[in-house]
């Protein structure tokens, strides 16, 4: 039965994959990629019950936390185009007080 969910993660994702590399925009291909990293995750943990190592379970939680920031700073970078935000908004956008 483990072995069949094993075969499952790894078709699954071989298609993320081919989304990563064909994806028509590029959020299309940050998801492919965070849904590649998040079955990484479970194939890791399922590994690591299979082979009866629990602490593959920390590497698996490490590497959910590298997913999640890896994610963020992507996004972060194409929506600002760098990795600093501006303190203060040009062009007046802000809802302070300006007087």
């Amino acid at each position: 039965m483990t072995a069949a969910a094993l075969i499952a993660l790894l078709i699954g994702m071989l298609l993320l994959l081919i989304r990563a590399i064909a994806g028509p925009t590029l959020y299309d291909r940050v998801l492919a990629v965070n849904s590649f990293g998040t079955k990484t995750v479970l194939a890791l943990g399922l590994l690591g019950f299979v082979m009866g190592r629990p602490e593959f379970l920390d590497i698996a939680i490490l590497y959910a936390l590298i997913n999640f920031v890896a994610t963020i700073a992507i996004l972060k970078f194409f929506r600002y185009r760098s990795f600093q935000v501006p303190l203060v908004r040009r062009g007046g956008q802000g809802g302070g007080n300006n007087g």
